[in-house]
């Protein structure tokens, strides 16, 4: 039966149409275009990573360093505060970008544990970016300044603080190795070559693409699992002395046998991450791509 006029709709027709009209507008070809826009940002910032990584490395330069280190060294740039605004859209843009991916699923993550655990992913994703976008933004404004040390350590260092925090800390590093660890199982398995319009792909930008981004995942998942243990340790001992963000990680390396060797196969891999990226604005599958 039809509803009359002054009927009220339901609590589930409304969320309904809600959902529709939040689909939409997240499948709006300027939010499309600004969210491949994001991709060539987080796609800079790996590379200026993986490049200032690369110098320590080689011993001619550079620096170990976040995506918030390279969003510093970018801002020492000539053109820095145009490229630090720019940076904030894009990168705001790929923040709510991991919202769609989590709520909506273009990416056909599915409903069972492992795309739950995926979609959990892309909303953590958009959560660190949405970060990044806002330290930007600060920078900007002149309202952020660089931390003087390690970010990971000075957070963690505060959580410790807390009553219950050594639990908290062990459970970060535990999720945090987790993290790494399936960042191999990705680079493994490749599953991200289904977000990618290949049809327009020839098969030998497949496997460029492809190969770029096995090699950054890997390159991830070492630093990832890294970070992980060193949290974890932190937590064990109640130390924050003992925990290292991605700069500690990558200046660990270096103190291994064959360090400078293990720190250059690391950078390049973030710097292939960051190429992949840009791949990835050119092909990834957005909320209204229909083929």
């Amino acid at each position: 039966m039809a509803r009359s006029r002054g009927e009220m709709a339901t609590p589930v027709q409304t969320a309904r149409r809600t959902h529709a009209v939040v689909r939409r507008a997240a499948g709006h070809p300027w939010l499309e275009l600004m969210e491949r826009a994001g991709y060539i940002a987080r796609g800079v910032l790996y590379a200026v990573m993986g490049l200032l990584a690369f110098g320590v490395a080689g011993g001619f330069g550079g620096s170990a360093t976040d995506q918030s280190g390279s969003l510093v060294a970018l801002a020492g740039a000539p053109p820095g505060r145009a490229l630090l605004l720019a940076f904030a859209v894009g990168l705001g843009a790929y923040s709510i970008w991991g919202f769609v991916r989590a709520i909506f699923d273009p990416m056909h993550r599915g409903d069972d544990a492992t795309g739950i655990v995926e979609r959990l992913g892309f909303a953590w994703s958009g959560i660190a970016y949405a970060g990044l976008a806002l330290f930007a933004l600060g920078l900007f404004m002149g309202a952020s300044k660089p931390a003087s040390q390690d970010a990971t350590q000075s957070t963690i260092a505060k959580i410790l603080a807390y009553p219950a925090g050594e639990l908290a800390v062990v459970l970060i590093g535990l999720v945090s190795v987790s993290v790494g660890l399936w960042q191999f199982f990705e680079a493994f398995r490749a599953k991200f070559k289904h977000d990618f319009k290949r049809e327009q792909m020839t098969e030998a930008q497949e496997k460029l693409v492809f190969g770029l981004g096995r090699l950054g995942m890997v390159a991830r998942g070492v630093t990832f699992t890294l970070v992980g243990w060193f949290i974890l340790q932190g937590g064990l001992h109640r130390d924050p002395g003992r925990v290292r963000g991605y700069g500690g990680a990558f200046m660990w390396l270096m103190t291994q046998p064959h360090g400078h060797m293990l720190l250059g196969i690391v950078a390049i891999g973030f710097i292939a991450l960051g190429l992949h990226s840009f791949a990835a604005a050119r092909w990834i599958r957005l909320l209204g791509t229909r083929k």
